[in-house]
């Protein structure tokens, strides 16, 4: 089954600001909850561009980690950008960050849209109503609080 998941935030400051740090890579770091044990594995460059990937190790279980690979496929300056899972713990992972300027000046409306599908049939489902879904939204939850703070 397929699911959708749709956050919407207002992020103040300099919009070119915003978009520098949401165009760098290295940024997803601080906006991971500690817990995943999430990391960059190998250089990666400054600034994403349309094709670049991104390999990361992420955990998935206490002690447990996996391989999850993904690849920028679009990239609107200053306006959105869109990465897409090529190999990891989703049967499906194509996340849209969409980036719109606020009338007078007031920073970004920060819009994501994540469309995913677990895998595994009747399990994958089960696993999601019990843990994923409710994991994912504890990550967006997290980097909500965290765009606030270093946003404020």
């Amino acid at each position: 089954m397929i699911h959708r998941l749709h956050r919407e935030q207002v992020v103040r400051g300099d919009p070119a600001r915003i978009w520098e740090f949401f165009a760098s890579p290295a940024n997803l770091d601080t906006l991971t909850p500690k817990s995943l044990s999430f990391r960059i594995v190998g250089p990666t460059a400054p600034r994403m561009f349309a094709g670049q990937l991104i390999e990361y190790r992420i955990g998935v279980l206490p002690g447990v980690t996996t391989r999850w690979l993904t690849e920028i496929t679009h990239v609107r300056e200053g306006e959105f950008f869109v990465d897409e899972q090529r190999i990891g713990p989703y049967r499906l992972w194509h996340h849209e960050h969409h980036y719109t300027p606020i009338p007078g000046g007031g920073g970004l409306r920060m819009v994501d849209v994540v469309t995913y599908e677990v895998g595994f049939g009747f399990l994958g489902e089960l696993l999601h109503a019990v843990w994923i879904g409710r994991q994912l939204q504890t990550i967006f939850d997290f980097r909500t609080r965290r765009i606030e703070e270093l946003f404020p």
